[in-house]
């Protein structure tokens, strides 16, 4: 019964493939949001979309957000500087979640906030757990430990 209620437990590879995945889904969706916000959108069109939020500094915090998005992204999806990179998009959305969603509801499709909040608990998982074996953090880890 132990087994079935707490399968990571007895197996270390399934906490490492848990958040191997949980790391590589987050990271491409944040990716995709970054690319987003500098290739389609453009950073000064996501600065005046973020005037018309209203939040705050829109042209650093839409410089802030694309960045820490798309390189943040591919980090996590390396598994490099993963809890630093994690915290650094828990902020970001937090930022989005008091600013633009909170107000909106639970639904996406009426700007509200499943996914930003999706995205949060999954960071905050990340960000205290780890990358995992499966990661470039893991990699340099198992590195300094047989130095």
């Amino acid at each position: 019964m132990r087994t079935l209620l707490h399968p990571a437990r007895t197996s270390p590879v399934l906490q490492d493939a848990a958040l191997l995945l949980a790391r590589v889904a987050i990271g491409f969706i944040l990716m995709a949001h970054g690319l987003q916000k500098f290739l389609d959108y453009t950073l000064d069109g996501t600065a005046a979309s973020f005037t018309k939020m209203g939040i705050p500094v829109p042209a650093a915090a839409a410089v802030f957000a694309a960045t820490v998005e798309t390189v943040g992204g591919a980090a996590l999806i390396l598994g490099l500087l993963t809890p630093l990179v994690a915290a650094l998009n828990v902020l970001n959305l937090l930022g989005a979640f008091v600013v633009v969603h909170a107000d909106k509801g639970v639904f996406v499709d009426g700007g509200g906030y499943e996914l930003v909040l999706a995205l949060i608990a999954g960071l905050v998982v990340v960000a205290l757990l780890g990358a995992g074996r499966f990661s470039v953090d893991g990699l340099l880890s198992r590195r300094r430990r047989t130095a």
